[in-house]
């Protein structure tokens, strides 16, 4: 009478293993599935995810306001600077909330991390509210600061 017990515990000790072992390779196809589905969803998100705990995006040193006296800003520059992380990140200039695009008068400089925009013969006209815009991926972080050209009174 010993055999036979040994005889039925092997089908019973088969038979959820099977059972355990079937759900398995529908589970692979799923999850074969789910990227597929989503085509391009999980390829964006882990680059993503690591950026996120890697570097977060910011400003190590954020704009600061410029103040100059219309007498002595006439003719001189200004330059507003910050320090961004991580170095990857884009920076854009914009002044009253419309972008500056490079040109004579304005000038941007990228060195590493340090973001600056450089505003040659600075003139009344001039000032104004001026952010520095930082991208990375969908991320954004934005510093403002003033240009602020007193007149003479």
């Amino acid at each position: 009478s010993e055999p036979r017990p040994s005889k039925e515990e092997t089908p019973k000790g088969i038979s959820p293993i099977k059972a355990k072992k079937t759900p398995s390779p529908a589970d692979a196809e799923r999850r074969k599935l789910r990227p597929g589905s989503g085509g391009e969803k999980p390829p964006e998100e882990p680059p993503f995810t690591y950026q996120l705990k890697a570097v977060p995006l910011k400003f190590v040193k954020e704009m600061k306001d410029i103040v100059l006296t219309e007498a002595e800003s006439v003719g001189s520059s200004a330059i507003f600077e910050v320090l961004i992380s991580p170095s990857t990140a884009i920076t854009s200039w914009m002044k009253d909330g419309s972008n500056i695009r490079e040109s004579p008068k304005h000038k941007f400089i990228a060195d590493g991390k340090d973001r600056k925009l450089h505003i040659i013969d600075v003139q009344l006209s001039d000032a104004g509210e001026y952010t520095c815009v930082l991208r990375l991926g969908n991320k954004e972080k934005t510093s403002t600061a003033k240009l602020i050209v007193e007149g003479i009174v």
